[in-house]
């Protein structure tokens, strides 16, 4: 399992390699919260998105004898890049499961990125599966997108800066809102800060109708999402969380909060007008939490990880173009 010395191992293996990206904040923001909020801006990242991190750390982590043979992984979009990016930059082969309806900006990174990119559909096929038969067909070593200790280990990196640079702003206690898919950010962030910045409460973020961590923690046992289609939020979009993260989160974290598409376009659009900042809509999630959930939020301070902005042109021109006017 994930736990701090593997966080900080992997700090050292990103040093030089990842960004420390920016904590922003905007009067405009707080006002429309009732609190102070303060976003994480993970979609200045390398590759668009906090995946990178969790690449760069899975990949590195590597025997140098098995790394050589190829990695490979299943993703939406985000976890491939990284990934895909992680591999180029250590001089391995990458092939990367992506589902036919990921974003075409996506797929056409990942290509470039240096990649193989196998598609299907999520709606009838397993990508687990589809990743698992790859594996032992080429001898591939599978880095799955959050089920995946050293992903973990990597995302929450994300962790340690958050708990600096709250604490170089004077937030010692707080909320922070994280985008939720199969947990791996979540529960790596979680962690980080329950050893750095104990004061802060990690709450993971999902869209309505896909917010099968939220219904999760509330049962206290996994649940599946009852489809795999009809979200804007792609990004994070996962049949359930994860064995490994899960735990954590069962742990760590308090009450999940879902957003609609619409809250989460809204987001997208106040990002860009305040914060001059590119937000996708899986991305946008924990801020939209921030900005119209102000009831279900406890304290006068609130962080929102920015997790990704890898959104297509006419998806946001859609979003700016509904909700960008002040």
């Amino acid at each position: 399992m994930t736990d701090i010395s593997m966080i900080d191992a992997a700090a050292a293996r990103l040093k030089g390699h990842a960004r420390r990206t920016p904590l922003l904040s905007s009067p405009f923001l707080d006002e429309i919260a009732g609190r102070r909020v303060l976003v994480k801006a993970e979609c200045l990242q390398h590759t668009g998105s906090f995946k990178f991190r969790g690449g760069w750390s899975a990949v590195s982590a590597l025997a140098p004898e098995v790394r050589a043979r190829g990695v490979i992984a299943y993703s939406s979009g985000n976890h491939a890049q990284g990934v895909a990016y992680a591999a180029r930059q250590h001089g391995v082969p990458a092939v990367i499961i992506m589902p036919s309806d990921a974003p075409r900006l996506k797929v056409d990174n990942t290509r470039t990125l240096g990649a193989e990119v196998v598609l299907y559909d999520r709606a009838n096929e397993s990508r687990e599966a589809i990743g698992a038969r790859l594996a032992e067909e080429r001898g591939l070593t599978l880095i799955r997108p959050y089920d995946e200790p050293q992903v973990i280990a990597g995302q929450g990196t994300c962790g340690l800066e958050i708990a600096e640079q709250a604490a170089e702003q004077g937030v010692t206690g707080g909320t922070v809102l994280v985008p939720c898919g199969g947990g791996g950010l979540t529960s790596g962030i979680a962690l980080a800060l329950e050893a750095r910045a104990p004061g802060l409460k990690v709450r993971p973020c999902e869209p309505e109708g896909f917010d099968d961590t939220a219904r999760s923690l509330a049962a206290g046992e996994i649940l599946r999402n009852p489809r795999m289609a009809g979200s804007l939020c792609d990004a994070i979009v996962t049949p359930e969380p994860g064995q490994l993260t899960f735990p954590i989160l069962s742990r760590l974290c308090g009450p999940g909060l879902a957003v609609s598409d619409d809250e989460a376009l809204r987001a997208m659009a106040l990002a860009f007008l305040r914060l001059k900042i590119v937000i996708e809509p899986g991305g946008a999630v924990a801020l939209a939490a921030a900005l119209f959930r102000p009831d279900q939020l406890q304290g006068d301070t609130v962080i929102a990880v920015a997790t990704g902005g890898n959104v297509d042109a006419d998806l946001y021109r859609t979003a700016l173009e509904r909700f960008g006017t002040p």
